[in-house]
């Protein structure tokens, strides 16, 4: 089927045609948006480029067809537990490294406000295919968005001794040089790019806002849960040398190259299943290179090394963990380990048994799942967003997403408020994890927060100061709150990181609780969204 026959109102007046520095394209017009899909920005990394930074697409002549979507990076499908919440089209082909364009105005003149989207899926799945993800929404109220494929997995992130780290994030900065030199002929202007992500996407944001290779290319930037960080080399070279075992090949770029591309990601399937953000475990993450990324991001924006003047709106969900403890039934899993899961989540925070405590004494009520979730939630963004909007208070905005989803038992899940962000929610794929009635009032607000900080720096609600401002999204009217989540983040800022004796209520992490934690490993897989 072509985009033309999807789309009743394609194709009603002349396709809409755009000369890039690498050729010329022809889009679609949608719903009255001029639709670009598929635009490669950097060539196919495969071959004898297979693990190599992006290299420029070649030039082509006469006029290249943009109105489906291109291919999507290699990747694994999710589980069968997390397929019925989670989209994630795959798409067959070489030619990855693509974007998609949704526009209200294609060619010069215009100079619209430009949101580039980098989506999210632990850097092992996901795409710009997902509908959840589609523009229109934005270009229909101004702001062109540009949704981005990198590189994913072992192909993107895998750490050899023959190659260069991070050449998925290399991919995503690649993307941005061609944002920044082609959007004024698509209407939009290069000096008010908005470098928006979730979970992954986001945590790559962070890294490309504090990467001084970028400098000048991004105006402002949206965390969405996910906060500035690298992995440990030897974390990343573990994940690397467990699919080498399996595969029987040196653990080097090279002899990962000769392998073929669906047995690689069914190893890398089988080696990652054990790793999710709740319990840790060998994955595949962003390094220090020295380089594109010369030291860690939290610490380089917090000190002011870059990305001075540069607009953050960034934020959460109420309960981040229930997607990744509710798909499989790990929640009641959890809850059954009690003490040895408290233990776990002292060690995966690298904190003392003051930490559980404090939750205990702050949500008394709460279940073992919902308080190791909650502390991993808090280590993981809560923590370090507010130490990177107290370093940067005259340019940050903090928010919470606090509607709870239909579905039983998600809560205000990881992902939930994208259907609301690009106004989505009508979608088929936004209800698989929001059900249905979502409230059009609270996707209409959040969406117009968003485009309002791509459009002019300001969402609607004051920036942080010492009050800590956050605006809630949830039941009712957004409203701002006050430090809502201050006394949890003071318990942080006190308790030590050794690890404590073992108390008769919280036990430190030895045979029993790494027995269990593998077992928890082995029944949530590979889960981060």
């Amino acid at each position: 089927m072509t985009a033309d026959q999807a789309n009743p109102e394609a194709g009603t007046e002349a396709a809409p045609v755009v000369r890039t520095p690498y050729g010329t394209v022809r889009g679609r017009y949608e719903h009255g948006i001029a639709v670009f899909r598929g635009i490669p920005y950097a060539a196919p990394p495969f071959g004898p480029h297979r693990f190599r930074p992006p290299r420029p697409p070649e030039p082509w002549e006469g006029v290249r067809d943009a109105g489906t979507f291109g291919p999507t990076a290699p990747k694994p499908p999710y589980s069968e537990a997390f397929a019925q919440y989670l989209s994630d089209p795959d798409i067959p082909g070489d030619d990855c490294l693509n974007l998609n364009i949704w526009t209200p105005e294609p060619g010069p003149g215009a100079r619209l406000p430009v949101l580039v989207w980098l989506h999210g899926g632990a850097l092992t799945r996901g795409s710009s295919a997902i509908p959840v993800y589609d523009g229109t929404g934005f270009a229909r109220d101004g702001v062109i968005c540009v949704s981005v494929n990198y590189r994913l997995g072992v192909e993107g992130y895998g750490l050899f001794p023959d190659a260069p780290p991070n050449p998925g994030l290399r991919d995503q900065l690649a993307a941005l040089h061609w944002v920044h030199d082609a959007i004024g002929a698509f209407g939009g202007d290069p000096d008010r790019i908005t470098l928006c992500g979730q979970s992954a996407g986001a945590i790559s944001a962070g890294a490309l806002l504090a990467a001084p290779a970028t400098r000048g290319l991004i105006r402002r930037a949206v965390l969405q849960s996910g906060s500035p960080e690298t992995s440990d080399r030897d974390k990343v070279r573990r994940m690397v040398r467990r699919m080498a075992m399996r595969l029987k090949i040196p653990a080097t770029a090279e002899a990962f190259a000769a392998v073929d591309r669906n047995l690689l990601l069914r190893t890398q399937a089988e080696a990652g299943r054990l790793s999710s953000p709740v319990l840790g475990g060998s994955a595949f993450g962003i390094v220090v290179d020295g380089d594109l990324v010369p030291r860690d991001p939290l610490k380089a924006l917090i000190d002011g090394d870059t990305a001075q003047g540069v607009d953050l709106l960034m934020g959460w969900t109420r309960d981040e963990y229930r997607l990744w403890l509710v798909p499989g039934g790990l929640m009641e899993h959890v809850d059954r380990l009690g003490p040895v899961a408290l233990a776990g989540a002292m060690a995966r925070c690298h904190t003392g048994h003051e930490v559980p405590r404090g939750y205990r004494a702050l949500h008394p009520d709460a279940g073992t799942a919902e308080t190791v979730g909650q502390m991993v939630t808090d280590h993981l963004l809560r923590v370090p967003l507010h130490r990177l909007a107290d370093a940067r208070p005259d340019t940050s905005h903090l928010y919470e997403f606090a509607w709870p989803s239909r579905l039983p038992g998600l809560g205000a899940c990881h992902a939930l408020e994208l259907g609301f962000v690009f106004d989505t929610g009508a979608a088929p794929e936004s209800k698989k994890l929001a059900g249905e009635g979502a409230p059009h009032e609270l996707c209409e607000a959040m969406h117009t927060a968003w485009v309002r900080f791509a459009t002019t720096g300001d969402p609607g609600w004051q920036t942080w100061d010492t009050s800590h401002p956050v605006r809630i999204f949830g039941d009712g009217e957004p409203h701002t709150a006050y430090g809502p989540r201050d006394a949890e983040i003071a318990l942080w800022s006190t308790a030590p990181t050794a690890q404590p004796a073992p108390t008769p209520e919280i036990r430190a992490p030895g045979a029993e609780w790494a027995a269990a934690i593998r077992r928890l490993r082995r029944s949530v897989g590979t889960r981060r969204h």
